[in-house]
């Protein structure tokens, strides 16, 4: 059997972790988060950023473990979940489903994050019945040199007694003074480390991280994806993991995680308040040019699914299938719409918006 290459610490790690670097970085993330929570009030519904964003960080966090698809084929395959445009596509939808379920759950559940929930999330992920690791033989190789990285814990009650001690460090907010957002830095290198699954560990850890920010009210909903920042800094996400496993150093990996945390506010909230932004001009051009179909639940549905098809204004709204239809085509024909068609089905696009989450600049 496997060795294992790094003994997985206690919870919190022992020594100094909060240090003036540390510091400095955990106020700068702060102050951009919390610009970036009071920001997504203004949005009149919180489900049109929980939908799209959501969607952005599955594509996000996929593109990491190389499972990478176009906005169009994710877009359309959320449209059509019964002809995924590709395989990829379909995986990637996967994990805003495992993202959703999870958040579900916690909120059922007061708050806590469970293993139970975690590993929910992993079935749908993966499409299975299984959980944590039981089977020894795991091993981490970097991907382009298949050098062996890094060894976890290989036996499965180990596995399974690690889980148990994050999942209580996760959900006792008593346990120590960190920083949450710290804390949540740690949570991460913790989870990763203990790499409880026999696939998608990545993803069902960034996860956890914004779950976890929101279990903190940080954040009211979940919309800090750090998958962007990570995938621009895959190497340096990589390297400064296994530093903290080889040296014991926390602090670059602290501060790597913090400087996402700060970046990814910056950025979300320029997406953000363009989305707001676009849509106010879709609510001023729709009442004001095509007084007969607006209504707020028009607008919030063309901002929930970008793409979007008949059924779903027929669903939203209330209405019969030929009015939705008569609504998408009219502002379709006014330019505030894009039609298209796959095969025997109808579908729009809010092309302004669809570009935002390509350059939210």
């Amino acid at each position: 059997m496997l060795k294992a290459t790094y003994a997985i610490p206690d919870l919190p790690p022992k020594g100094e972790l909060e240090t003036g670097a540390v510091l400095r970085a955990t106020v700068r993330a702060h102050r951009h988060l919390a610009e970036l929570k009071g920001r997504a009030s203004s949005i009149p519904n919180q489900g049109i950023l929980i939908d799209t964003l959501s969607l952005q960080e599955a594509k996000a966090s996929s593109e990491i473990e190389n499972i990478v698809t176009t906005q169009s084929e994710l877009f359309q395959t959320s449209l059509f979940p019964e002809n995924p445009a590709s395989a990829a596509a379909k995986e990637v939808a996967l994990y805003r489903d495992a993202l959703k379920l999870g958040l579900d759950r916690m909120r059922e559940q007061q708050g806590l994050l469970t293993n139970n929930t975690i590993v929910a999330m992993f079935q749908i992920l993966k499409r299975t019945d299984g959980g944590f690791r039981e089977t020894p033989g795991t091993a981490l190789k970097n991907e382009s040199s298949g050098e062996l990285v890094y060894i976890p814990p290989q036996d499965g009650a180990v596995v399974r007694d690690l889980m148990g001690r994050l999942e209580a460090f996760i959900n006792n907010d008593d346990a120590c003074d960190l920083d949450p957002l710290v804390k949540m830095a740690i949570i991460h290198h913790q989870f990763e480390s203990i790499h409880p699954f026999p696939d998608g560990n990545g993803r069902i850890g960034r996860i956890v991280n914004v779950l976890y920010l929101t279990r903190q009210h940080l954040l009211d909903i979940p919309i800090l994806y750090l998958s962007r920042f990570i995938t621009a800094k895959k190497s340096e996400y990589y390297r400064l993991l296994q530093i903290v496993r080889d040296r014991g150093d926390w602090e670059a990996w602290l501060i790597y995680m913090l400087s996402a945390v700060a970046d990814t506010s910056i950025e979300t909230l320029r997406l953000v308040e363009n989305i707001r932004i676009l849509m106010a001009d879709y609510k001023n051009r729709i009442r004001t040019e095509h007084r007969r179909v607006y209504s707020q639940d028009l607008l919030n549905s063309l901002f929930r699914h970008p793409y979007t098809r008949i059924e779903y204004i027929q669903r939203e709204l209330g209405v019969t299938r030929q009015t939705a239809a008569s609504y998408l085509d009219e502002l379709a024909q006014a330019g505030l719409l894009s039609k298209h068609r796959l095969g025997k089905h109808n579908y729009y696009i809010n092309d302004p918006l669809a570009a935002l989450f390509l350059d939210p600049t």
